[in-house]
């Protein structure tokens, strides 16, 4: 039942009050049966709503690719051990050869291809930082793949909340979420 599920909705008490809701970063359209109504009606009466990052601000997008590289002049090929390297490289031939299988015929309806979307995810995948690699080979699944197209769920709403004309911003900076990933050393990573 909607009404018995646990909302990720904490109502900061005041007037009007505001509330706090706790997303994941996975296509809306897994998620969104399950959001309870409170949750939904929260969001469709508010006027303002901050994000964690502002997905729809073409900065932050371009913000967040830069940050993902190594220094200049650096390759992944320099900063993993070489068995690593060519497994990673092995691995991504098989996606991007079985990423055709993998598509859905609403994506190619839409004019993706397979070559599109693998550049879109990997491209310049050696100029990436390892802990950034890790995050894309993790995404580059069946699964994941057929759901490409799907706007993520903070993505989603933000687009929602431009929609309906609501105020938006967000309560991070690129640089704040960037900077502790790039600061894991390799064995964390």
């Amino acid at each position: 039942q909607q009404n018995d599920l646990n909302s990720f909705l904490w109502t900061i008490k005041r007037d009007p009050p505001s509330y706090f809701f706790g997303t994941i970063h996975v296509p809306y359209t897994r998620v969104w049966d399950f959001i309870p109504e409170n949750s939904k009606k929260a969001f469709q009466q508010s006027h303002v709503v901050y994000f964690e990052l502002d997905l729809t601000d073409p900065y932050t997008i371009s913000a967040l690719t830069s940050c993902q590289l190594l220094p200049q002049g650096e390759n992944l090929q320099d900063v993993l051990p070489h068995d690593i390297y060519r497994r990673l490289k092995r691995h991504l031939e098989y996606v991007k050869l079985m990423m055709p299988s993998w598509m859905t015929p609403d994506q190619r309806g839409k004019g993706l291809y397979a070559d599109y979307l693998f550049n879109a995810i990997a491209g310049n995948w050696e100029r990436k930082r390892p802990v950034w690699v890790m995050l894309m080979v993790n995404s580059l699944t069946e699964v994941d793949i057929k759901s490409r197209g799907v706007p993520v769920l903070d993505l989603y709403l933000a687009q929602e909340a431009e929609r309906l004309r609501k105020q938006t911003g967000a309560v991070e900076k690129v640089e704040e979420q960037c900077h502790p990933l790039n600061g894991l050393n390799f064995s964390q990573v």
